[in-house]
């Protein structure tokens, strides 16, 4: 009998958890108190549920709930590509810092890597910064003396930004002292490239200065969407993990500075 009544509940035990999947991929993403409302079981409950999904890889585990993980995109979700070199990307991000001079109004592209530009330029000041990340956003909604101008546009979750129209409208009117941009992929024929076709090409005309931010892991690499040729940045920043034959390559095309 007691052995019934322990499958019974792990059986129940399952059901719920395919349901609370289910519901976290009809939602897009669900806090863990949403969950707790909509099935009627404790946050505790919740949580350890969460937790066995994580490690089964169908969700993502973010402060206070979840993530859907879409299976078979090609384009990982926001939360994931922050987590890929984050040692890295904090290095290009300091330097890329370092080139902003106060009274300069530069342009940030949506993406992780322009998030740790905008996190070491937090701490300076008299700096316009304007962009359709909201992560930027919220890196420097405390820094008084930095103005944020967000663009318009309709939300998107995976990238954590704004497209469409208005985003479009808002880049051909501006021109700014430097835009910092990112890539999906590097490619020595192809040049930057992303897996979003939506990557608005605007932003490379919104400044004096084209300045690519990127990762070693991506240089060599190929995307799916042709977005800039090496030639056109005038500047390349990357880290120190790219192999010195890349860098010399690099350095053929266009500036280039590595990271230590």
């Amino acid at each position: 009998m007691l052995k019934n009544n322990t499958s019974s509940k792990a059986a129940a035990a399952q059901e719920r958890q395919a349901r609370i999947l289910l519901y976290i991929r009809e939602q897009g993403t669900a806090s863990i108190g949403q969950i707790a409302d909509e099935f009627a079981v404790s946050e505790m409950t919740v949580r350890r549920m969460l937790h066995q999904l994580s490690d089964q890889n169908l969700i993502i585990r973010t402060p206070g709930g979840a993530l859907a993980v879409r299976s078979g995109s090609m384009e990982r979700t926001f939360l994931e590509r922050a987590g890929k070199m984050s040692a890295a990307k904090d290095a290009l991000g300091r330097a890329a810092a370092s080139l902003v001079e106060e009274g300069e109004t530069i342009v940030l592209d949506s993406g992780t890597t322009t998030q740790y530009v905008a996190r070491h330029l937090a701490p300076r000041s008299n700096i316009v910064v304007i962009t359709a990340s909201l992560a930027v956003l919220e890196e420097l909604a405390g820094s008084p003396s930095i103005e944020v101008k967000l663009t318009g546009g309709s939300y998107r979750r995976a990238s954590h930004d704004l497209c469409g129209l208005a985003l479009e409208a808002a880049f051909e009117n501006i021109y700014a002292d430097r835009v910092f941009f990112g890539a999906a992929a590097l490619s020595f024929t192809k040049g930057a490239m992303n897996f979003d076709q939506e990557m608005s090409r605007s932003i490379l005309k919104a400044g004096r200065q084209k300045v690519l931010v990127i990762d070693s892991s991506k240089i060599g690499m190929e995307a799916v969407y042709r977005y800039c040729p090496i030639e056109q940045c005038d500047l390349v920043i990357t880290d120190s993990g790219a192999k010195a034959a890349d860098v010399k390559r690099l350095r053929k095309l266009t500036q280039v500075i590595v990271t230590e």
